[in-house]
């Protein structure tokens, strides 16, 4: 889904990459990663998290995606000068082989999917066993709620809190590390797919 004018005003804000700065800070923190891994990012936005992702955990390769034409062409711009490959995509639908990434991130994009469960499968799927699921994601007790459901646009049916959050990587075969920062409104977290996956 692609998000709505107040939401894209966020997410190109100095708010938003200060907070992304201390998230990405965070996941480091939690599950540090050997420099020269493969990863994607979903939902990249207008590249911000892609340029924490090569700071911070120094790639080999990133792949980011997005379906917003116009979210794609700032990140394009932001990227120009890194090795990133930018491409539009559905991360309900991730256009790679199985075990192709050592890491993929989610910064808050999860709960935009129509079918947010398929979304965490794709993501198990591409990763390779023993690999990370690096994300943020926002739950419905914040953005469903009286007022900000009619500010930003998100999907209405089958919408999750930490629970079924939490379920629905364990039944993809995520193992959630220890550590996760979860509140009822927000998660952090890293999630490791089983190396049987």
């Amino acid at each position: 889904m692609i998000v709505n004018w107040p939401e894209r005003f966020f997410c190109n804000s100095v708010v938003r990459r200060f907070l992304q700065r201390g998230e990405a800070k965070q996941l480091r923190n939690m599950r540090p990663m050997q420099p020269g891994g493969d990863i994607l990012e979903i939902g990249c936005g207008n590249g911000a998290g892609a340029q924490l992702i090569f700071e911070y955990f120094a790639p080999r390769s990133l792949h980011v995606l997005d379906l917003d034409p116009a979210m794609l062409r700032l990140a394009r711009k932001r990227l120009a000068a890194s090795p990133a490959v930018v491409m539009e995509g559905d991360a309900q639908r991730l256009p790679f082989p199985d075990h192709s990434f050592d890491a993929v991130f989610n910064f808050g994009i999860i709960h935009h999917l129509e079918d947010w469960e398929q979304g965490i499968s794709e993501v198990a799927r591409v990763l390779k066993p023993g690999g990370a699921f690096y994300f943020e994601e926002i739950f419905a007790a914040l953005y469903a709620n009286s007022f900000w459901r009619h500010v930003v646009a998100h999907p209405t049916h089958n919408r999750f809190q930490a629970p079924e959050y939490k379920a629905a990587m364990a039944h993809s075969g995520l193992v959630l590390l220890p550590g996760a920062h979860e509140t009822r409104l927000t998660m952090l977290g890293v999630a490791v797919k089983r190396a049987d996956g």
